[in-house]
């Protein structure tokens, strides 16, 4: 089902079809109703609840993983954290690639894309509104991975003061602020993935190859960042500043990184979302 088939055509637009939400909440009913983007949150949830069970049932003490894994059994709080960790290379890009390279490349696959444009909805509310769903599903997504984490830890290990990676302690309230922070940073980050997945979309009419372009940017982003000799280029890529959000666990927070990264993010999104309006408004729609 496309967003086509959703939207009734309206019998004339009323003075507020310009602020109205029906378009968007027809874009998010067609996102969060299929069923292979549920199998994908799915997919996304499984792994804290993995993580949470496999730190309970091995044996203590070991040591020599990544310090939210090793803070885990101190605070059910840092499963968050770690599922967050572990999905940011592949799991948590790969779905929101999926959605954003299926957003105008889907519709056009189907033969509805330019059925769409007669609603009317024209073609920059079109590719706005494609976009503010795709920030809405990164925030879905982000958020759903940070909640099934936190509540598995808190079930499997318990709550309580949080020790931050400083080594001051903080309330627990206070823990779950800065998880919030960090779910907002991230949707920020991976809002920024899904503006370079709109532009892709808008260069092909297959949501497949479009999902493979976006993964295999990140995958490249992730390798550059990887090669030491390119370090004057690692500042630019848009993946270097993802794990900033560890910045949210000192005290105080350690805000350079955290706002380089946002700055970043805005850069990303406004350049591919422009990029994508630029192709999109002078392509010709022929399905």
């Amino acid at each position: 089902m496309s967003a086509a088939e959703v939207l009734r055509p309206a019998a004339a637009p009323s003075p507020r079809a310009r602020v109205s939400t029906r378009f968007l909440r027809s874009e998010l009913a067609i996102i969060f109703g299929r069923r292979r983007n549920l199998a994908g949150l799915a997919v996304l949830a499984v792994v804290p609840v993995i993580l949470a069970i496999a730190v309970r049932v091995s044996s203590p003490g070991r040591g020599g993983g990544p310090d939210f894994v090793s803070a885990i059994t101190g605070n059910g709080l840092f499963v968050a954290f770690a599922a967050l960790t572990l999905e940011l290379p592949l799991f948590l890009p790969l779905a929101i690639g999926a959605i954003a390279g299926d957003s105008v490349a889907g519709e056009a696959n189907l033969g509805t894309l330019r059925y769409l444009l007669t609603i009317p909805a024209g073609r920059t509310r079109l590719l706005g509104t494609k976009y503010a769903a795709l920030v809405l599903f990164s925030f879905v997504a982000t958020a759903l991975v940070a909640l099934v984490g936190a509540v598995m830890g808190l079930a499997l290990f318990g709550g309580g003061p949080m020790t931050l990676l400083s080594g001051t302690q903080t309330s627990f309230v206070d823990g779950v602020g800065r998880l919030v922070l960090t779910v907002l940073y991230l949707t920020v980050q991976f809002s920024a993935l899904a503006a370079v997945g709109l532009f892709i979309s808008t260069l092909t009419e297959q949501p497949i190859g479009a999902t493979i372009a976006v993964v295999l940017v990140n995958v490249m982003m992730f390798i550059l960042d990887s090669i030491s000799q390119l370090s004057w280029l690692h500042p630019w890529l848009l993946t270097h500043w993802w794990t900033m959000f560890g910045d949210v666990l000192r005290d105080p927070i350690a805000t350079e990184g955290i706002v380089r990264g946002l700055l970043t993010a805005a850069v990303y999104a406004v350049v591919f979302w422009l990029a994508a309006w630029a192709r999109f408004s002078s392509k010709d729609i022929t399905s």
